[in-house]
């Protein structure tokens, strides 16, 4: 297998977190993670004493989701510890909690404020605008406005899935593999669509017939939990899927999926794949997790941060892929011996597909 960038097997370290309205618990670790060079071999270069403070609020998942919100604290407390620089977090409940979060980080006088997901898009972009003096960030979504001071932060995660889905593909017992998300939203079925084409690239190359439960892609048709919180409504979703002969469940809808892990565990007989994370790492249900689609949303909140306190903020978009390393696949883990040599190798090959452009996996929901 292709190395997987030590950056994503990151552990937490015990932090506080300014109490603000909405605001909740924060992680209990911290990852080490150190700063990468930028596009010329050199990071940007980071004033001493400097009087910056960063600032996130989250989606509805929360910090302790160990998943996508997680991953973007984890960014944040790596800059704070490495430019020793302030900081502010808002934990959002619900989506009347994104615009007033987002305003309380403004009025709480942070210098670059991040909103965690397509749902704070236009609390994100609303308050750009009305603050040309201040920058923001929005993670996994683009600014509708494209203000100046404003940065998007996203991830073409079907490639990564696409590798998912073959892996799944292959590994499947039973010849049925699901998928389902949180809400239907592009930065949700991106995944989902690379996951149906890595399911087609396999049954194409081996003359297979594994079936993909919870998602049409063709038709954009498929199953959500209705949130990215209700664990129980991601535990009934899976069991349906486990009914039907399904093995191997890719939940992308946050802590909805620890309710999937829930029920795949009581099942016995069939395995997970995470998202955003690596789940092995991160979650409770390490043994049942074949291996996960992961982001390398720290990475990329912590270069936003580090160029922000440089004076170098850019209003460029990042785009994570294959290519960067700023998507990929988590580690087999425990399932290391239980995919064969052979699928291995063909990930790497469909690795050098994909960033040749030999492969193109095409999805509209991709950034």
């Amino acid at each position: 297998m292709r190395p997987i960038n030590p950056k994503a097997l990151f552990s937490l370290a015990a932090v506080g977190v300014l109490a603000l309205a909405a605001c909740g618990e924060a992680p209990d670790e911290e990852p080490e993670t150190d700063a990468e060079a930028d596009e010329n071999g050199e990071s940007p270069e980071v004033p001493e004493d400097v009087d910056f403070t960063a600032c996130l609020v989250s989606d509805e998942g929360g910090w302790d989701d160990q998943s996508f919100n997680e991953s973007a604290y984890v960014g944040l407390q790596n800059a704070v510890e490495d430019f020793d620089i302030d900081f502010n977090t808002a934990e959002s409940s619900s989506e009347a909690d994104f615009g007033p979060n987002v305003d309380a980080m403004v009025q709480q006088g942070c210098d670059l404020t991040f909103g965690v997901g397509y749902m704070l898009e236009d609390a994100i972009d609303e308050a750009a605008l009305a603050n040309e003096d201040l920058s923001f960030g929005l993670i996994d979504s683009t600014l509708p406005s494209e203000p100046e001071n404003g940065k998007a932060l996203v991830f073409n995660t079907a490639e990564a899935a696409y590798l998912a889905g073959y892996v799944a593909a292959a590994t499947s017992e039973t010849g049925v593999v699901a998928t389902f998300g949180g809400i239907q939203i592009p930065t949700v079925t991106v995944f989902m669509d690379g996951f149906a084409d890595g399911v087609d690239r396999y049954n194409d190359d081996n003359g297979a017939d594994v079936q993909l439960l919870g998602w049409d892609k063709e038709t954009q048709n498929g199953s959500f939990s209705g949130d990215f919180s209700d664990q129980n409504a991601g535990r009934t979703l899976t069991e349906q899927f486990l009914a039907q002969d399904a093995d191997i469940v890719m939940p992308v809808a946050g802590p909805v999926g620890l309710g999937a892990a829930a029920a795949i565990e009581d099942h016995g007989d069939s395995l997970m794949i995470w998202v955003d994370t690596d789940g092995y790492e991160s979650t409770d249900y390490g043994d049942i997790i074949l291996t996960s689609v992961m982001k390398q949303i720290p990475q990329a909140v912590y270069d936003t941060v580090e160029e922000s306190v440089a004076g170098e903020f850019s209003s460029e978009p990042y785009i994570g892929d294959l290519e960067n390393d700023g998507v990929g696949l988590a580690p087999f883990h425990d399932y290391e011996d239980e995919v064969s040599d052979e699928v291995k190798e063909k990930i790497d090959e469909l690795i050098e597909e994909i960033v040749s452009g030999e492969t193109e996996v095409v999805s509209d929901n991709a950034p």
